[in-house]
């Protein structure tokens, strides 16, 4: 018989230590805002809807790229738990994202935190840029 192993205790992170290319963040985050940029149809009849959300704890913020049935989950004032997110670059600047293996869920109880409004604290207006050796 097969023995079952303990899943181990998922480990979360705050806004301030994202960085450029990285993935596998845990985070809990405030949602400020959401809008729908892209409602399309496509050619078989599937609808596709991206919103960008601006979200954060209380060490920063960055916008959230939501796509289909989260964005349903991502509204104003919402508190809620991003599992195995990534970071994408969109123009130079980072955009965090959850794919088919990551996980975004309601919070049980609201968060506590405040989330700073400054732009020094926002993660998304910092451009980056990729420089060869």
């Amino acid at each position: 018989m097969e023995e079952k192993r303990a899943l181990r205790p998922a480990v979360f992170t705050t806004v301030d230590q994202l960085r450029p290319g990285t993935h596998g963040h845990n985070l809990v985050l405030k949602v400020v805002s959401s809008s729908v940029v892209v409602e399309k149809t496509r050619t078989d009849g599937t609808k596709i809807r991206i919103a960008e959300c601006f979200v954060g704890d209380s060490t920063g913020v960055i916008i959230m790229t939501a796509r289909n049935e989260q964005i349903d989950l991502v509204q104003g004032g919402q508190t809620i738990i991003v599992r195995n997110s990534k970071i994408d670059m969109f123009k130079g600047f980072m955009r965090l994202a959850v794919d088919k293996w990551g996980k975004v869920e309601l919070a049980k109880e609201p968060a506590k935190f405040e989330v700073p409004t400054s732009p020094d604290k926002n993660l998304s207006i910092v451009e980056y840029e990729l420089v060869d050796d």
